[in-house]
């Protein structure tokens, strides 16, 4: 078991998961986009490791944060 982890649970952290999520809106003074996830669900993501996005691109995000544009 590592340090912080649920036993016998997952861990976003320790986990190699990743989630295609398509851009809403952009808050470029912030680094943040609003996406929303296949089933709908709606997050706030941090973009500054992905480079400039806009509305209707899709990212990849771990943990809260975009790592690629697809």
């Amino acid at each position: 078991m590592t340090f912080g982890c649920p036993p016998g649970g997952h861990c976003v952290t320790c986990g190699d998961d990743a989630t295609a999520m398509r851009v809403l809106r952009v808050d470029d003074g912030r680094g943040l986009a609003l996406c929303s996830d296949p089933e709908g669900t709606h997050r706030t993501v941090e973009i500054e490791l992905v480079g400039p996005v806009g509305r209707g691109d899709d990212v990849l995000v771990h943990a809260g944060v975009a790592l690629v544009r697809l």
